[in-house]
């Protein structure tokens, strides 16, 4: 069906006809606050909606009795108890851990500290700022210790930007599809705006030396975390973060500061920053030699791969999000890129057979998170739910047949991934049955 009456300002509604198969309605109807897609709803589309004379509004018991005071600092709604990360250590036990973030049960882009994925090998570390250093050496001119209050006289800087772990995504490596929902599958990315002392000016105080290249940064953690990073990085966007999210580093996040590099795989973004050496060349260390390096189908490895790839996932709907019965939806999710802005992102309702290009939320940033939006009829029938994103740099997200003829197969054993599989920037695809219910598929 199509809807083109005028608007008030004399221009035509964007039209509701599909501009892909399976339903897929053009962008352009999100325009205007979703008129067009909610005019469609309230007029019996969704079984979800009843009109306001159906049923009369009426006092609950909270507008009978006044509230609780008002806490010193907020939590969320009671009501909102299952928006929290899944644990890999759910016993809380002194040993490594990771923390998934729940993108499914989110929306925008920027993901609450409280809710920001982790990997700790040593667990959370709890650092006296009054007492934490970090020292700049190697090969500069002069060597430089910083408290965390010296650093709050330096000029500030903030900026939004995802971090990923290089092995998130990793389950979609698999021989057969992981049932799990996107906390499980993509859980291991979030974003957030930081804010701190970009490394350029430390750099310009202590004085680099000509000789030098590389730096290493190392964390204060048990694990004392450490990578060589080339220096034309620092250069270019490193930051000591002192804040996220407009408060203090969340202590599994680096508190009380971390190095942020924006773009770069998440391990490389060193936390509980201590210590920054200027060195000619890389220290070949164990992060990258035996880990985070991608072994090739040759037996080759690439090692130093840093960025992390274009790559894109819908949260709305998803596995655990189920439809309820057929109509007008918002096909919405997320995609990000580490060589810079989103560009495009093109939706398939049919499993990659025909695409519509998305609307992207503004505003559109560079190594940040882009949400995506596209309005879709679901007509109750099955269908298989993909997105592929595009960077500026013209990089496109890479369909699993493509990525694995790349990677070599699956090395893992059936439903088991092979984890060591770093930077997985396939297409996912979700399923859905004519029950509206949605699983995660191999298309």
């Amino acid at each position: 069906m199509s809807m083109r009456k005028p608007r008030k300002d004399g221009r035509a509604f964007p039209p509701l006809d599909p501009v892909a198969a399976n339903g897929l309605l053009d962008r352009r109807a999100l325009l205007g606050r979703g008129i067009v897609i909610a005019g469609a709803v309230t007029t019996g589309a969704s079984t979800a909606l009843t009109s306001a004379a159906a049923e009369p509004l009426t006092n609950g018991p909270w507008s009978l009795a006044p509230g609780v005071p008002i806490p010193p600092y907020g939590q969320p709604s009671k009501f909102e108890q299952k928006v929290v990360r899944t644990l890999s250590n759910p016993k809380l036990e002194p040993r490594g851990s990771a923390a998934r973030t729940p993108h499914h049960l989110l929306n925008g882009t920027i993901t609450p500290n409280g809710l920001h994925f982790v990997i700790a090998r040593g667990g959370e570390t709890e650092i006296d700022p009054d007492k934490h250093r970090l020292v700049i050496h190697g090969l500069v001119k002069q060597p430089m210790v910083y408290t965390l209050d010296a650093l709050h006289r330096y000029p500030m800087a903030s900026r939004i930007s995802f971090v990923e772990c290089g092995g998130n995504s990793a389950p979609l490596y698999s021989k057969e599809p992981i049932q799990a929902n996107v906390q499980a599958l993509h859980g291991l990315c979030s974003c957030a705006e930081w804010t701190g002392v970009m490394l350029t000016t430390l750099l310009d105080e202590v004085g680099v030396d000509p000789k030098a290249k590389w730096f290493i940064a190392e964390g204060a953690d048990l694990p004392t975390m450490n990578r060589s990073i080339p220096l034309a990085k620092a250069i270019d966007d490193a930051m000591i973060a002192l804040y996220q999210n407009g408060e203090r580093l969340n202590p599994a996040n680096g508190y009380p500061m971390r190095l942020l590099l924006p773009g770069y795989e998440g391990n490389m973004n060193v936390k509980w920053l201590r210590r920054i050496k200027l060195v000619e060349s890389p220290v070949m260390a164990i992060n990258e030699t035996k880990q985070y390096t991608i072994l090739r189908p040759d037996g080759k490895a690439w090692q130093f791969f840093f960025p992390q790839e274009v790559k894109s996932f819908i949260t709305h709907p998803s596995p655990g999000l189920n439809m309820q019965g057929p109509g007008f939806y918002e096909i919405s999710g997320i995609s990000f890129s580490g060589n810079g802005r989103i560009s495009k992102v093109e939706v398939s309702a049919d499993g990659g057979k025909s695409w519509a290009q998305a609307a992207l939320q503004e505003p559109v940033l560079s190594k940040a998170f882009t949400r995506f939006r596209i309005p879709w009829n679901w007509d109750g029938g099955t269908a298989i739910l993909q997105s592929r994103a595009t960077d500026e740099a013209g990089n496109v997200q890479p369909s699993r047949e493509a990525f694995i003829a790349e990677r070599g197969p699956p090395r893992g054993t059936p439903n088991v991934a092979a984890f060591t599989m770093e930077h997985c920037n396939a297409i996912t695809s979700w399923g859905i049955n004519d029950k509206g219910e949605v699983s995660h598929v191999y298309a």
